[in-house]
């Protein structure tokens, strides 16, 4: 398919998002308090300068400068030591390294100093110096956590961290979810031009990975181990590789093919599956793993291509895995040409103090 199967777009997102590398992109607006909640942060941690070390930095580590606070980052990062990472960034700093996905988090350590080898550079406050930003990679990409100085002693600032991480990775993890929304319909569109399964009409896949040695979903094992199937190759190893549990997230958040519409869809309630076939439609939903954690939005597509998103708060897994159906009402909002847009204009632009 042609825009799923779409590496190029996957390769960069994989490499830019979360704690050692994130697109920066405008959150939902429930989490404006949570960036206006750093900035205080940093404030604070200006006027407690001359406070003890151990008080200012929360337990993070103390290095003699910002280099070398770097580059015990780098190393720890580069080794994926979670133990030397626990000491960098201090008892409270676990989610800066630990989204819950360890697959997903080692290969963006590995990005990040991958990043970091082809350029760096420490830019300091002018105004105080005593505050720092690590700058990685041809993009200068900011790091989310800034660099502070107490005493004589620099220190990663855990606390302003956690929330510019909150903000970029909610929003890194929306925009995939937008885009697996629609790469889908163009997914479902291929696999039912011609007949599968034995089946002599064209249908649209139940599943997005096929049982093993069976062509019912958007992907499949070859003979030869490689994947077949419209979603492509290279998207279905980056699905499967190392997710062995179903529970497992992608990206932080879970997908769910839906096989019937309510009666708030086009053309009101109906049931995409006749006879065992799915003819009738397809539809999809996608809804965050841990709700603002790893997003907030819930997003539907049908076989329209319009993805709509909604806000289901705290119980959005429950209501998650309660939905069958496709059924946009008043309550849900079309996500907008405009908004793709702005997202991809907003990537990487934030500063991160």
């Amino acid at each position: 398919m042609n825009q799923l199967a779409q590496t190029k777009y996957f390769s960069k997102l994989a490499l830019l998002v979360a704690v050692f590398g994130g697109t920066t992109i405008s959150a939902p607006t429930a989490l404006a308090q949570e960036q206006a909640a750093a900035q205080e942060t940093a404030a604070a941690t200006e006027k407690a300068a001359s406070a003890k070390p151990a008080s200012v930095s929360g337990g993070a580590e103390l290095f003699d400068s910002p280099d070398a606070a770097v580059d015990a980052l780098l190393k720890a990062a580069g080794d994926y030591d979670t133990a030397e990472l626990a000491k960098i960034f201090g008892p409270g700093g676990k989610e800066i390294y630990d989204s819950g996905d360890a697959v997903q988090d080692k290969n963006r350590a590995e990005d990040f100093v991958a990043q970091a080898k082809e350029k760096k550079e420490i830019s300091v406050d002018p105004k105080t110096g005593r505050r720092a930003v690590l700058i990685v990679g041809d993009e200068n990409w900011p790091m989310p956590v800034p660099l502070a100085k107490t005493g004589s002693k620099w220190f990663f600032d855990t606390k302003a961290g956690k929330q510019e991480l909150l903000y970029r990775r909610i929003g890194s993890n929306e925009l995939d979810a937008i885009q697996v929304c629609r790469g889908y319909v163009d997914a479902q569109e291929e696999y039912a031009l011609k007949p599968r399964e034995g089946y002599n009409v064209n249908q649209y896949a139940q599943r997005i990975i096929s049982t093993p040695g069976t062509q019912d979903g958007l992907a499949w094992k070859n003979a030869d181990g490689t994947w077949g199937g419209p979603i492509g190759e290279n998207i279905a190893d980056a699905i499967v590789e190392g997710y062995s549990s179903k529970e497992q997230p992608y990206h932080g958040y879970f997908f769910k093919i839906l096989k019937g519409q309510g009666p708030d869809a086009p053309l009101g309630a109906l049931n995409y599956v006749i006879k065992g076939i799915m003819i009738g439609g397809f539809g999809l939903v996608a809804a965050p793993a841990q709700y603002r954690v790893t997003g907030v939005m819930t997003f539907i597509v049908s076989n329209d291509g319009v993805v709509y998103q909604k806000d289901l708060g705290p119980t959005t897994l429950d209501q998650f895995k309660k939905m069958e159906l496709f059924n946009p009402d008043k309550t849900w909002t079309p996500v907008e040409a405009e908004q793709d847009q702005q997202l991809a204009d907003n990537s990487g632009s934030t500063s991160t103090h």
